[in-house]
């Protein structure tokens, strides 16, 4: 584990940029942030260990892939020990179908974002691999109708006091 990294506004800065664009140049990202390249490289790096900047993804579009459908679905297990929770968080960590896993407090224990092919596919992976899993006790599921907000990230431009 590495240290502990204080974030100033540069750092937002450059935070802020990668999360709206993972494939800036370093050249660009310090222009922007008005460092010279190598600063900004040590910085991007030491952003990088101390796991601020945990990755770098391509946001794909399900459907051009061939995933339209996505549904939230609400389980409930049988029993909260621990144990039971990790089996099964790594259950659902080996379906590929489940894109969001969510521990939640309150009567739901679990929310998952699943994308399916079809109705037919998303059935067929609810019966077999969900609702059939050990310790789930119901699955409620919500078939989503539109998405009008999808944020990749958080807001980088708030402090840890900002309100």
């Amino acid at each position: 584990m590495s240290r502990a990294h204080q974030i100033d506004q540069i750092d937002r800065e450059i935070l802020a940029t990668l999360q709206a664009d993972g494939r800036i140049t370093n050249v660009d990202l310090a222009a922007r942030v008005g460092l010279t390249a190598p600063p900004c490289l040590r910085r991007v790096r030491a952003l990088e260990e101390s796991r601020i900047i945990k990755g770098y993804h391509a946001n794909l579009s399900p459907e051009a892939l061939g995933w339209p459908i996505t549904v939230f679905a609400m389980v409930s297990l049988k029993s909260q020990a621990e144990a039971d929770l990790r089996a099964f968080e790594e259950h659902v960590s080996r379906l590929p179908q489940v894109r969001e896993c969510h521990m939640l407090n309150g009567e739901i224990d679990f929310i998952l974002k699943v994308v399916a092919r079809d109705l037919p596919s998303f059935q067929a992976f609810l019966t077999g691999q969900l609702t059939s899993a050990p310790n789930v006790a119901s699955v409620k599921t919500s078939l989503t109708i539109r998405t009008s907000k999808s944020e990749i990230g958080v807001p980088v431009s708030e402090t840890k006091t900002d309100g």
